[in-house]
């Protein structure tokens, strides 16, 4: 039996974080500007079956996903491609920490809050919070974004300009 490489891990675990972080991006992003805003649209008396009803369908589709990202990021802090700057590794971990600090500490306990009817204020404090993860979501995707870059223009063979159609 073959051994994985380190570098096959760090491959992996960076690939994952890419995927994760732009995938949950665009994802926050939407929620961000579209989703979350239209609660105030339901009304009063449904609200609380509509609010149930988006955290039994969101949670299978975000759990995994920010599982996933949650543990390649802290992975790439052990194992890292070559090309993968310590402090990115470190900066990206640094904000899956903080979209998870803030999914626990201020979007569960307003969704929370929601959950038993639709409350003006509580519903600011969900949308105004949640800046802090789009943004930080943002960062990551970009950051992630940036070292794959530098990851393949490190890796692509230079062209000489007479070689070129």
């Amino acid at each position: 039996m073959t051994a994985v490489s380190p570098g096959a891990v760090g491959t992996a675990a960076f690939v994952t974080s890419l995927a994760s972080a732009w995938f949950m991006t665009g994802l926050i992003w939407l929620i961000q500007v579209v989703h979350y805003p239209l609660f105030a649209q339901v009304g009063g008396e449904g609200f609380a079956r509509y609010e149930s009803a988006h955290a039994r369908l969101i949670t299978p589709i975000v759990g995994p996903v920010m599982l996933a990202e949650l543990a390649s990021a802290l992975l790439l802090l052990a194992v890292r491609p070559r090309a993968m700057p310590a402090w990115a590794a470190w900066s990206g971990a640094v904000l899956a920490i903080v979209i998870w600090a803030s999914t626990f500490l201020l979007q569960v306990p307003a969704h929370g809050a929601l959950a038993r009817g639709f409350d003006p204020e509580t519903h600011a404090r969900l949308v105004s919070g949640n800046w802090i993860r789009t943004i930080a979501w943002s960062l990551r995707a970009v950051l992630l974004a940036w070292v794959a870059w530098s990851i393949l223009a490190d890796a692509a063979p230079a062209v000489p300009d007479e070689a070129r159609p």
